[in-house]
């Protein structure tokens, strides 16, 4: 069977592990939907520049998809706004969501985020619960929600708060056992690893990965 990806948030950390896992894990072809191209080479790889206001425009890249992976993803500080975070966290996710279902998409896989909940009181928790949601009520024949802890990798923008966390999370890592176990930092080409698992087991339903989960299936085979 031919397998085809469609990989949104491409430039992102998770993103980008994804796409190069996907290349190099067998699938044929990787269409990655871009506002700036990925300094990426490869014969499977298509890149589309996109504006992700006019996504209906595009809805091409989603037929034939054997499964889309949603990696979008920003900060308040980047986006200027609530309302900006939530088109591009929210909105843009739920589009997609849209076009594939009505392409036939059969499974579509989403980074979410730990403690995503629509009744949050914490603006960020309470997007991702709304992404959840929504791509829940889409209804495709299987749906796979990654709630991780603290991402780390090396990002091309700055993000000098999230090094700091992230510098901490690494010194208590031998500490974070038991209870604490969950909020474990995980590095994003874990996160990814798992997504690509998860997508080539092709299980039917929904399912949500939390953290601990992700940090088991994403590991990478000796």
């Amino acid at each position: 069977m031919t397998r085809i990806a469609v990989v949104l948030g491409a430039t992102g950390l998770v993103g980008r592990a994804l796409t190069e896992d996907l290349l190099n894990g067998g699938w044929e072809e990787v269409r990655v939907l871009v506002r700036h191209p990925l300094k990426l080479q490869h014969p499977g790889l298509k890149q589309v520049i996109i504006d992700w206001e006019q996504l209906v425009e595009y809805k091409e890249l989603f037929a034939g998809a054997s499964a889309v992976f949603c990696c979008l993803g920003t900060t308040i500080k980047k986006a200027g706004s609530q309302e900006q975070f939530e088109r591009v966290d929210l909105e843009y996710p739920l589009a997609a969501a849209a076009l594939a279902k009505a392409s036939g998409v059969k499974q579509f896989l989403a980074v979410s985020s730990m403690g995503a909940s629509a009744k949050s009181r914490n603006f960020y928790s309470r997007t991702k619960g709304k992404v959840e949601e929504g791509l829940i009520a889409a209804g495709f024949q299987g749906l796979h929600l990654f709630r991780p802890s603290l991402l780390l990798g090396e990002r091309e923008e700055s993000r000098p708060g999230e090094r700091a966390a992230a510098a901490v999370m690494k010194a208590l890592d031998f500490a974070m056992v038991g209870k604490a176990a969950k909020y474990r930092a995980i590095p994003a080409a874990k996160v990814a690893r798992a997504m690509m698992n998860i997508a080539l087991a092709d299980t039917h339903g929904v399912h949500v990965y939390t953290n601990e989960v992700i940090h088991v299936i994403g590991k990478v085979q000796a």
